[in-house]
């Protein structure tokens, strides 16, 4: 496959295509017979309800939906592709015509699934008496006056209702001249002959680039696709690289931004959409070398940041930097692997990746090709300093990056179960919306009873780790009882022991002890950014190589920590690109 879409070299002019109109009951029929099927380059059935509904009505006004675009070939090589509206098309006598739908898949899906799909999808009705379409549920069965779509397309299916309901005279009318209207409603059909399958790919690309905006795996994968190259089972098979490792998944855009990067082109959209103009060998080499590195990364992240899960990750864009870095660099020295860890607990905790852009992945990979030839020591980044107060203000919840850092910590520290003293299974903790591992250490429902408010009471600061029993056995106890309970159990050297592995030291505990919520959220809170500065190492020092004091490094010099909305709920995404 010599360059895709914006090349010079393509195949060539094609024949001119054959306009006509069909009726959409004869398109379904159609479609049913397996007759017109999709492309493998195509993406799956992706519109929302609403859309469906709308396009129905569209049809029972009599107004335009648009032409489709179809590729009429004998070759079924690509006949694998998925089927139109979830239905099961019978199979075609090889050499038999087909027509394979190149552009206007939502709306062909749309309008078969509603005439012959099955299950919740496709339960669609038209209420005769409002006059609209809507979704049929136990709410809003099919009945007197409400028709399921179905039945529009028979004469039978429409006598069984009018039988069976006994509908009023007339809802039948509006009945009949809706199945009238809906067998009778033609769209205009614009058929390819003679055409590449690489053509019908660019075809589809460059109209689905203007039109409707499309994923960006769907955008390369229409670009890229030859009948011997597939964009999107090459990333399935790069993520199979993490699955044998049992580390679960990155999401696709950022295994696309690898792949990207390995071809040399960068890690933004623009560079992923320039995969385009390379053939087939080049894409191959590309991904098999990001494949190689994924492997490394992911040793990487167990063994030397002790996160033995991809959901873990505060931002899945490190993933995709580490990746490049450990194709350029296979086999670093133990003072580049100290290094790439103090990058990642940089870029981790300063929401580096919070609002990556173009102009920073750049910059990143400028740096990350400089440390691997050996021309700089750490990793250069534009990444600032986080602050103590972060943990003070920041909701525990596993949708946003500064908890999955502040878990990551707690991890890092194998901590052990305050009561029991057995260490805390950290990779059933990171998992996700796995809660059952994690426990307020001032509990919530005696916070509630001391006037603190619930977002208050859930920030970070407040989370340690413990096992389910024990959380249990603390209950709603203040920690002035419970921790003096566990020093009758265990002894106070044992406990503080025990607590310290929890980066809860003794400045916290003796405000805990004391039942000083906001004592023991500053404490802990120093705690934690000390812990952080300290995996952050060389790489927070300042230009003179001063370290940065980590007990003032709050809001404008103050400890004191921003006001936290009771709804707080941060959520953070990888990137702006």
């Amino acid at each position: 496959m010599e360059g895709q879409m914006g090349s010079s070299q393509g195949s060539g002019r094609v024949t001119a295509p054959e306009p006509t109109i069909a009726p959409i009951s004869t398109l379904a029929h159609r479609v049913l017979s397996g007759e017109i099927v999709l492309p493998k380059y195509q993406r799956a059935f992706v519109w929302e309800p609403e859309q469906v509904l709308y396009l129905l009505d569209s049809v029972r006004r009599n107004y335009p939906i648009g032409s489709l675009l179809m590729w009429r070939t004998s070759d079924r090589r690509l006949a694998s592709g998925h089927e139109i509206a979830g239905l099961t098309a019978v199979p075609q006598v090889s050499g038999a015509l087909v027509q394979y739908v190149i552009d206007g898949q939502q709306r062909l899906a749309s309008l078969v699934g509603a005439m012959h799909g099955e299950g919740a999808r496709w339960g669609i009705g038209f209420d005769l008496a409002r006059e609209e379409f809507l979704y049929l549920t136990e709410e809003t069965p099919a009945g007197a006056h409400v028709i399921p779509v179905r039945d529009l397309d028979s004469a039978s299916s429409m006598m069984a209702w009018v039988l069976r309901d006994k509908p009023t005279d007339e809802h039948v009318r509006r009945a009949q001249a809706l199945s009238d209207q809906f067998r009778g409603y033609q769209v205009p059909v614009v058929t390819m002959l003679e055409v590449t399958e690489e053509d019908s790919a660019r075809i589809f690309e460059r109209i689905n680039s203007t039109g409707t905006r499309m994923d960006i795996v769907d955008l390369v994968r229409a670009g890229t696709w030859s009948s011997d190259f597939d964009i999107k089972e090459e990333i399935e098979q790069l993520l199979q690289v993490l699955d044998r490792k049992r580390y679960g998944r990155v999401d696709t855009k950022s295994m696309l931004r690898t792949i990207s990067a390995a071809a040399g082109l960068g890690f933004s959209t623009k560079s992923i959409q320039d995969l385009r103009r390379l053939d087939r060998a080049e894409l191959q080499d590309a991904v098999t070398e990001a494949s190689k590195a994924a492997a490394r990364a992911v040793d990487f992240l167990f063994t030397q940041i002790r996160t033995p899960r991809a959901e873990a990750l505060p931002y899945y864009n490190q993933f995709a930097v580490l990746v490049e870095l450990f194709r350029q660099l296979p086999k670093p020295s133990a003072d580049q692997y100290a290094a790439i860890g103090r990058w990642f607990w940089l870029t981790a905790s300063s929401e580096y990746f919070k609002g990556w852009r173009e102009s920073q992945m750049t910059a990143d990979l400028d740096a990350v090709s400089a440390f691997a030839a050996g021309q700089a020591t750490e990793i250069e980044t534009g990444a600032a300093l986080p602050r103590d107060v972060l943990w003070q203000r920041t909701q525990f919840s596993r949708a946003n990056a500064p908890t999955k850092l502040h878990v990551l910590l707690m991890s890092y520290e194998k901590p052990v179960d305050l009561n029991t003293g057995q260490a805390i299974d950290t990779d059933k903790a990171l998992a996700g919306q796995n809660d059952k591992q994690f426990h307020h250490f001032f509990p919530r429902a005696f916070l509630k009873r001391r006037g603190v408010s619930a977002a208050r009471a859930n920030v970070c600061g407040n989370l340690i780790m413990l096992s389910a029993i024990t959380n249990n056995n603390v209950s709603d106890s203040p920690p002035s009882v419970y921790l003096k309970d566990l020093i009758d159990w265990h002894g106070e050297d044992t406990l503080r022991a025990r607590l310290r592995t929890c980066l809860v030291e003794e400045d916290a505990y003796q405000a805990a002890l004391r039942d000083d919520y906001e004592g023991f959220l500053k404490a802990r809170s120093r705690t934690l950014h000390a812990r952080l500065i300290d995996l952050i190492g060389s790489a927070a020092e300042g230009g003179d190589g001063s370290r940065p004091d980590v007990t003032s490094m709050g809001a404008e010099g103050s400890e004191e920590p921003d006001p936290v909305p009771d709804d707080a709920e941060p959520f953070d995404r990888d990137s702006v690109d």
